[in-house]
Protein backbone atom coordinates (compact mmCIF):
# COMPACT_ATOMS: atom_id res chain seq x y z
CA UNK A 1 0.00 0.00 0.00
CA UNK A 2 1.25 3.50 -0.78
CA UNK A 3 2.25 5.83 1.97
CA UNK A 4 -0.14 8.80 2.20
CA UNK A 5 2.76 11.28 2.29
CA UNK A 6 4.65 9.86 -0.67
CA UNK A 7 4.14 11.79 -3.92
CA UNK A 8 3.97 9.91 -7.18
CA UNK A 9 5.59 11.19 -10.35
CA UNK A 10 3.07 12.22 -13.03
CA UNK A 11 2.65 9.59 -15.75
CA UNK A 12 1.96 10.34 -19.43
CA UNK A 13 1.37 8.16 -22.49
CA UNK A 14 3.34 8.45 -25.72
CA UNK A 15 0.80 8.97 -28.51
CA UNK A 16 2.88 6.93 -30.97
CA UNK A 17 3.67 3.70 -29.09
CA UNK A 18 1.06 4.07 -26.29
CA UNK A 19 3.69 3.29 -23.63
CA UNK A 20 3.29 5.05 -20.27
CA UNK A 21 6.27 6.71 -18.61
CA UNK A 22 7.09 9.55 -16.27
CA UNK A 23 6.24 13.00 -17.60
CA UNK A 24 9.90 14.06 -17.55
CA UNK A 25 10.90 11.14 -19.80
CA UNK A 26 8.70 12.41 -22.65
CA UNK A 27 8.65 15.50 -24.86
CA UNK A 28 5.47 17.57 -24.92
CA UNK A 29 4.09 19.04 -28.13
CA UNK A 30 1.54 21.78 -27.67
CA UNK A 31 -1.05 23.32 -29.96
CA UNK A 32 -0.99 27.09 -29.73
CA UNK A 33 -2.65 29.86 -31.71
CA UNK A 34 0.51 29.99 -33.87
CA UNK A 35 0.55 26.26 -34.63
CA UNK A 36 2.28 23.31 -33.00
CA UNK A 37 5.45 23.74 -30.94
CA UNK A 38 7.80 21.64 -28.84
CA UNK A 39 7.21 22.58 -25.21
CA UNK A 40 10.55 22.22 -23.43
CA UNK A 41 9.15 23.40 -20.08
CA UNK A 42 6.01 21.25 -20.17
CA UNK A 43 4.01 24.22 -18.92
CA UNK A 44 2.90 26.13 -22.01
CA UNK A 45 -0.80 26.81 -22.32
CA UNK A 46 -2.64 24.80 -24.94
CA UNK A 47 -3.62 21.27 -25.80
CA UNK A 48 -0.66 18.94 -25.39
CA UNK A 49 0.51 15.52 -26.55
CA UNK A 50 3.54 13.52 -25.47
CA UNK A 51 6.16 11.60 -27.46
CA UNK A 52 9.21 9.59 -26.41
CA UNK A 53 12.63 11.03 -27.06
CA UNK A 54 13.12 8.50 -29.88
CA UNK A 55 13.10 8.98 -33.65
CA UNK A 56 10.85 5.96 -34.15
CA UNK A 57 8.04 7.45 -32.06
CA UNK A 58 8.31 10.82 -33.81
CA UNK A 59 8.28 9.20 -37.25
CA UNK A 60 5.23 7.07 -36.51
CA UNK A 61 3.35 10.02 -34.99
CA UNK A 62 4.08 12.20 -38.04
CA UNK A 63 3.48 9.44 -40.59
CA UNK A 64 -0.23 9.03 -39.89
CA UNK A 65 -2.76 11.34 -38.34
CA UNK A 66 -2.03 10.33 -34.74
CA UNK A 67 -0.64 13.75 -33.87
CA UNK A 68 -3.54 15.51 -35.61
CA UNK A 69 -6.03 13.51 -33.55
CA UNK A 70 -4.20 14.00 -30.25
CA UNK A 71 -3.95 17.77 -30.71
CA UNK A 72 -7.38 18.03 -32.37
CA UNK A 73 -5.99 20.02 -35.29
CA UNK A 74 -4.70 19.51 -38.81
CA UNK A 75 -0.96 19.99 -39.21
CA UNK A 76 0.26 21.83 -42.27
CA UNK A 77 3.07 20.39 -44.39
CA UNK A 78 5.35 23.12 -43.03
CA UNK A 79 4.56 22.20 -39.42
CA UNK A 80 5.15 18.51 -40.16
CA UNK A 81 8.54 19.28 -41.69
CA UNK A 82 9.55 21.41 -38.71
CA UNK A 83 8.57 18.66 -36.28
CA UNK A 84 10.28 16.05 -38.45
CA UNK A 85 13.48 18.15 -38.32
CA UNK A 86 13.17 18.35 -34.52
CA UNK A 87 12.72 14.56 -34.39
CA UNK A 88 15.82 13.95 -36.51
CA UNK A 89 17.96 15.36 -33.69
CA UNK A 90 16.80 12.60 -31.34
CA UNK A 91 18.50 9.23 -30.78
CA UNK A 92 17.00 6.00 -32.15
Amino acid sequence: MNSPNKKRAPQRTCIACRETQGKRELIRLVRTADGVEVDATGKKAGRGAYLHKKKSCWESALKGNVLDQALKTTLTAEQREQLRADGEKLPD
